[in-house]
Formats: structure tokens, sequence, C-alpha cells
């Protein structure tokens, strides 16, 4: 199994482990539900090095990318990212990712814990003669998280880099040194030996999220002096349970778990964000075009509050009465709400909010209630 470069670190502050998808990653770190509390209010630091990281190049990294994916990236300029997937040709979605265009490069991240599938999915698309390369930075490059209102104060006070007006997806770069602390001159992209990094505003918590990807000789380093500046703004390491309950709240559907090949984009709410009804061909272009068309949409993703139940797996079926009318994707213990939150993927005729349900956890049904996304907004 594949351990990120801080797996140390996470060890020294208390880590309980868990596979991600051929990674062993933190699962929480003693307390998930104070890991939840401290992203709400203060700020909190997690490590994302699982998650798929991929960088083209070539004159015809544009062109060709643009010809596979669902979304418009021909708009985007150095600074800017969207939302995308990769679809079937009956339009079912096989992966979801973001893309972020620099000056010579683009950069995709997998929006989820879905491993190596957007890079051989991608892959077989890369024909001969294209003059375009795809790098599979999994292990080469790290990713780190920080969360919450106090983010982009943490991130400046470490990095001398101010995201507080970035949109989401938008992004800048600096360099830092490859050193515990960081010079004034590392502050201002001066200094020798450090590396590019790129700092992204996402969508991960509902709080604030900035994404620190950067070459995984670095990680350490950056690691080290967010906790050394962080620590007293009362800094705290968040894992996989945590973040779950996070962007559960927050509405944020992801790869492997909610958005999958048994769904296309337009039943994932996905309009205006990861797909292009203008840009031309892609695979799996008609398909959706078709639903937009004739609003065929047959199945909606919407969120379900449980009343007195446990956490449905992944999978759990949902009723009407006696009909079965769809399934659960995820699901949480809301540490905001006091109760367990999910989301579903009902028939559209039982996706509007307030619809009674039923949810079958070991062979017994629970009360589900649709309700409205998200089911937390920052105040």
């Amino acid at each position: 199994m594949k351990q990120s470069r801080l797996h140390d670190q996470h060890l020294k502050q208390g880590a309980v482990f868990a596979e991600v998808t051929g990674w062993d990653m933190p699962l929480h770190y003693g307390d998930p539900a104070a890991e939840h509390r401290t992203v709400r209010s203060g700020v909190g630091l997690a490590d994302l090095a699982h998650r798929g990281k991929l960088r083209v190049t070539g004159e015809d990294r544009v062109k060709w990318l643009q010809s596979v994916i669902s979304n418009d990236i021909l708009p985007l300029r150095p600074g800017q990212g969207l939302y995308s997937s990769f679809l079937t040709h009956k339009g079912k979605m096989l992966t979801y990712f973001r893309v972020y265009t620099l000056a010579e490069s683009l950069m995709l991240e997998d929006v989820g814990e879905i491993g190596e599938t957007t890079h051989q999915a991608l892959r077989k698309f890369l024909l001969y003669g294209t003059k375009a390369k795809m790098e599979n930075l999994a292990e080469t490059w790290g990713l780190l998280l920080v969360s919450g209102p106090k983010a982009a104060e943490l991130v400046h006070a470490v990095f001398g880099v101010d995201v507080s007006g970035l949109q989401p997806l938008a992004f800048v770069t600096s360099i830092i040194p490859l050193t515990p602390a960081l010079s004034p001159q590392g502050r201002r992209g001066e200094s020798e030996g450090g590396h590019q990094v790129l700092f992204i505003r996402t969508e991960e918590t509902g709080e604030i999220d900035v994404e620190i990807l950067l070459p995984t000789d670095g990680l350490t380093s950056a690691w080290e002096r967010l906790w050394e500046m962080g620590g007293p703004m009362g800094l705290r390491p968040f894992g996989t349970v945590a973040r779950e309950s996070l962007r559960i709240e927050a509405g944020l559907p992801k790869a492997g778990a909610d958005l999958t090949e048994e769904i296309v984009p337009p039943e994932a709410n996905l309009e205006g964000k990861a797909f292009s009804l203008s840009k031309g061909c892609y695979p799996g272009q008609e398909v959706v075009a078709r639903m937009d068309t004739y609003g065929s949409v047959r199945r909606h993703l919407v969120g379900l509050t449980l009343k007195d139940a446990v956490i449905p797996p992944k999978g759990a079926k949902l009723f009407n009465g006696d009909r079965e009318v769809g399934w659960v994707s995820s699901a949480a213990h809301s540490p905001s709400l006091g109760t367990v939150i999910a989301f579903g993927f009902p028939l559209r005729d039982f996706s509007s909010p307030g619809t009674v349900l039923a949810v079958e956890i070991e062979g017994q049904r629970y009360e589900a209630s649709v309700a409205s996304l998200p089911f937390y907004t920052k105040t």
C-alpha cells in the first residue's frame, strides 16, 4: 500500500489510518467530530496525497483535451480552472475532475477518491501523432488542503500569498523553498532551490478551502511551516471522516461515491458546472444534449435526512412504500445538524424537498426525508 510522504507526521499526531484507493491515509486523529467543528469555526489541515493528479503538456494539449472531455476549456486563461468529466459514449460518468490552466501546461485533479481512473481513461484517447504528453503526478506531487474561516489568513502568514480574493477554481502560483523556515525572498518567489506551487481556491467543505499543489520534495517543509504558524491559530488536522461530513453538509458530490457510471451529469445537477452543451462533439455529448432538449432526466441527486438511523452504506436502497425508487450514494453523521445526512438518487418524481422515503439498512427501514442542498451554508 502506498504511503504519503507525510505518513510519519500523521503517526505523531495520533492518526488512525484506512485504505483509500491503494493509499494508507488518515481516517481521523481521535475525534472526527472535533475535527469537523474546527474546520467550521477555525482552520484545519488535511493531506490529499491519494488524489489523482495529472499534467498535460505539448503543443496540442488544449486541442486534445478539449476534444475528449465534457466541458469547454478554450476560454480559460492562466490562473483559471473549471470542473469537467469524461463520459462513456452512453453519457455515463467515468471521472470527475478539475482542470487548471498554466502558461505551458494543464493540470488535472480528481474530485474524489478514484485513484488512477482519470489517467487510465484519458490515456486511451491520446493517439499516436498527437503533440501532447500526459504525466501521472500521483506520487511525485503532493496536495494539502487548508480549510476554514481562517484558511486564507494562515496561507498568507506562511507563504505570503494572498488567496482571499480568489473565486472558486482560480489559483495563484509562487515559489517556495525546501527548508522549514521560509525566507522573505522565498515569499516573493525569488528563493533559489524552490519549487513552483499552486495555491488554488477550491470547494471541499463549504468553508474557505485552499489547496496547495506542490512537488513532494517540498511537502514536508510546507506541512511543518503550516503547523509552526498555525498552532497559535488553533490549527488541527482532519481526516477522511471529517472531510466526508463537511462535504456532504456542503452539498458537494464527488467521483467514486456519487458520480459513477450509473449517472449522467444532468442527474447530478451539474448543469453549467461540469459539462457544455455548446462546445461541439465529445464522447457522450449526444446523450447529454438529448436529455437537455427533451427534459428526460430520469433521477436527481438529492439530500436526505434520516431519523433514528445508523449511517447507511453506499448503495442502500430507497423506497416509496413497497416500490424501490433509488439508492444512497454517500452518507455521514452531521455534527452541525446532529443527525445522519446523505446523498441519494431517487427517481425524479420522488426528488422534491419534503418527500418522505425510506432507506433500507440491514433489512430494516428508516424514514428519510428529501432535503434541499446544501445542508449547511456558511453565514
